[in-house]
């Protein structure tokens, strides 16, 4: 990967936010969730995530995560995502979501 200058990284708006809502998504290419997430101050925001094979539907909910909220919507089938929750890819290739290991307000800048 190429080294990035600081003012790239600035660039990157991370929130901290709660999953209130999470729902099936049956028109993704791939299996995911709809994930609605609470951003405090910033509103509500909707993204779609492919968690599925490591994270239940009722363990989300009231789940806190970091996100990227400042790019455009990107539309995935009949849906808009509107923010990217951040996650590592274990060897198995899931997903482990990124979360704060303290609850913090929702729209909390990472920095």
């Amino acid at each position: 990967m190429p080294t990035i200058e600081w003012q790239d990284f600035e660039k990157i708006d991370l929130r901290a936010g709660t999953i209130i809502e999470v729902n099936d998504f049956p028109k993704a290419k791939k299996p995911a969730w709809q994930l609605t997430i609470d951003f405090g101050d910033l509103g509500i925001r909707k993204s779609s995530a492919q968690i599925t094979d490591g994270y239940e539907k009722q363990e989300l909910v009231g789940k806190q995560v970091i996100a990227v909220v400042n790019f455009p919507p990107k539309q995935i089938a009949n849906f808009f995502s509107e923010c990217l929750v951040l996650g590592v890819y274990t060897d198995k290739k899931e997903v482990v979501l990124l979360t704060p290991d303290k609850k913090v307000t929702n729209g909390w800048k990472i920095g």
